[in-house]
């Protein structure tokens, strides 16, 4: 009969998610998973199958935790669209900016990795995509029947040109302390739509 475990599975990919958010999958070691979550290799194995595997596991964390709050942010309540979608990046920048690791965004820093780029990984990144840019059509299409947003675009169009402002400042905020820049960005994709 096996042994029940003893620790909280939830407990231990958090810790993992920090550890691959700060350095990677890459230049993750076994170690330094045993390290974060006070697991022996065994354990960690057992619990999980393989460091590739508890990677998996910890996107999946991040999109049910961080990512899960952006499409929360973004879910149609009233207020005006134009500034949810700028508070949206506002707070972005301002959390990117307050993290002196610069670990930017575990998807996105997922998807620029090898291991990110096919597999398992891989669909969980671009669901994760997936979903923000289906958050902002919705959102954005609210804000054109309403008279706020223009509508020389279709509403999936001006999402996919907003995430990818979105996601480039959360790049750029990676390698600059310079906030005006990186709001001036936010106000020139403010008054894009």
């Amino acid at each position: 009969m096996a042994r029940p475990r003893e620790f909280s599975d939830t407990a231990v990919l958090d810790a993992a998610m920090e550890v691959f958010w700060e350095k990677g999958y890459e230049a993750t070691t076994t170690q330094d998973l045993c390290e974060c979550t006070g697991l022996g290799r065994g354990s960690l194995y057992n619990a999980f199958g393989s460091k590739h595997a508890l990677y998996e596991e910890a996107i999946k964390r991040y999109a049910s935790t961080r990512a899960a709050l952006q499409l929360q942010e973004l879910a149609p309540a009233g207020g005006s669209v134009r500034d949810r979608l700028r508070d949206l990046m506002v707070a972005m920048i301002d959390l990117d900016l307050e993290d002196r690791g610069r670990r930017g965004c575990l998807a996105l820093n997922a998807a620029s990795e090898a291991a990110g780029r096919s597999g398992e990984v891989a669909s969980l990144v671009q669901r994760q995509f997936k979903d923000l840019e289906e958050a902002l059509a919705v959102l954005i299409a609210v804000g054109q029947h309403a008279g706020e947003l223009s509508t020389s675009r279709p509403p999936l169009q001006a999402a996919r040109m907003f995430q990818s402002a979105y996601y480039g400042l959360r790049t750029l905020a990676k390698v600059t302390d310079d906030r005006q820049a990186l709001l001036d960005v936010v106000d020139g994709t403010i008054a894009a739509l």
